[in-house]
Order: C-alpha cells, then sequence, then structure tokens
C-alpha cells in the first residue's frame, strides 16, 4: 500500500486525513508538526501531503526534491515567489498544488470555466467566500482557483480582471472583472458561490462544504494518484481526467 507522509499532521487537515487514509486504501508513513524532521519524513513516505502553513513550504519542497518524493499541497496563502520555488520543484518531482482537494469544488471550477466561456462580456462575475473565524488567508485558495477558471474560460488571467472586497466610492463596475468577496465567522467550513449576472438573469453556482473529511478524501485520493507520476506539476483536475 502507498505510505503517506503529512506535514502539518496536527492540523485539522492532517488530522482528518490521517484518520480517513487507511480507509482510503493508503498507510501512514507519520506526520510532522512545527519542529519536526521533513527530510526523515520524506524518507518513508511513498508520496507527501502539506497542509501545514505557507511559511514551511520552501523546507518541505527541498525535503521532496531531495528524496524524489511527490508531494501534493494544499496549503493556501502562498506567494508568486512560492509559486515559482513550487515550479522549480516539479522539475524533479510530481507537484500536485491545489486550493481545494473537494471532488465537488474541482468539478465546480470546470462549470464556472465553462460557464464563463459561454456567456458574453455583458455578464458580471461575482465570487463569493465564506470561512470560519480562524481563517488566515482571503480570499481563500477555493476562491481564487474559481476566479482563475473564469478568467480562463474568458481567454485573460485572473490578475488582470481581479477586484477585491469594494469600499468606498468605487463608481459603477467595470465591464470584464471579476469580483472577490470574503467572509470570516462561527465554524463555517468552507463556502463558495460564483454568480453571474446580466440583466434580468443570474446564474449563482455553489458549493457548500458540510464536512471536513470531504477535502481529507479528496486529499488521499490526490495523494494516491501523484505517487506513481512523473515529474511534473499537476492539479486536481488531473486526478479526475479533466
Amino acid at each position: 500500500m502507498t505510505a503517506i507522509g503529512i506535514y502539518g499532521s496536527g492540523g485539522r487537515m492532517g488530522r482528518a486525513i490521517a484518520d480517513l487514509a487507511e480507509a482510503e486504501g493508503a498507510t501512514l508513513a507519520g506526520g510532522t508538526g512545527a519542529a519536526g524532521d521533513p527530510l526523515a519524513l520524506a524518507r518513508r513516505a511513498d508520496v507527501l501531503v502539506d497542509f501545514s502553513v505557507a511559511a514551511a513550504l520552501e523546507p518541505h519542497l527541498a525535503a521532496a526534491r531531495a528524496t524524489g518524493t511527490p508531494i501534493v499541497i494544499g496549503t493556501t496563502g502562498l506567494s508568486a515567489a512560492q509559486h515559482g520555488l513550487i515550479d522549480a520543484a516539479a522539475q524533479d518531482v510530481a507537484v500536485l498544488q491545489t486550493g481545494n482537494t473537494s471532488l465537488g469544488v474541482v468539478l465546480l471550477a470546470q462549470l464556472v470555466r465553462e460557464t464563463a466561456k459561454r456567456l458574453g462580456s455583458d455578464w458580471d462575475i461575482e465570487i463569493v467566500e465564506s470561512h470560519h473565524r480562524h481563517k488566515v488567508d482571503a480570499p481563500s485558495g477555493t476562491a481564487l482557483m474559481l476566479g482563475e477558471a473564469a478568467a480562463s474560460g474568458r481567454g485573460t488571467t485572473l490578475g488582470e480582471v481581479r477586484v477585491d472586497g469594494r469600499a468606498g466610492l468605487t463608481g459603477a463596475r467595470m465591464e470584464g472583472t471579476i469580483g472577490l468577496a470574503s467572509l470570516r465567522g462561527g465554524s463555517v467550513i468552507g463556502d463558495h458561490t460564483v454568480v453571474f449576472a446580466s440583466e434580468g438573469e443570474r446564474i449563482e453556482l455553489s458549493h457548500l462544504a458540510q464536512d471536513r473529511s470531504i477535502f481529507a478524501k479528496g486529499a488521499v485520493r490526490a495523494a494516491l494518484w501523484l505517487a506513481p507520476q512523473r515529474p511534473g506539476r499537476y492539479r486536481m483536475a488531473d486526478v479526475l481526467g479533466l
């Protein structure tokens, strides 16, 4: 059986993955927290999953490269420089980086991309996400993933059309932009809605996470799929063959 090593094993996602790994057809190679040895874990594992913190990404990637161990990265709030580190690591090992490991969200992103492609620029696109009070980054990695899907459907990038959290006298909405808004409170696991709005009609595509285990199941499935892959950068959509 494939042995999974967990970076961030003491966090919510790390614990959920550990609880589900065996039921999903994997074994545990162990896990590390803030004071753990990433290299030792990488040597024991067939594949790594990282749900720790953005600041720990560099040593985790270094350990994966040193041992040739594939790695699934679900940590959010990554910078452009950190995405550059992922690109570099993907030259030596298989790396799957995603803002969300839910299979439902992967399919939602596909629907968002297709909808944005089919509808004209007179349809406005807004993304609203809600999470629990403890989440430290905003917008969520999933909201950004959905924004990239919408932008891709329109033949552009999110960086070119993104508008965050409007406030004050912003003026009329600029055509072609994609708005992102974040809500934080209580124990919300993760709700995401992509709104396509035009004159007289509106389409809303939503995903509501009701149990954190959906992310753990998706992460284990991604790890099992990634373990035998050749070096390169992969997405959750690749796991589903999309």
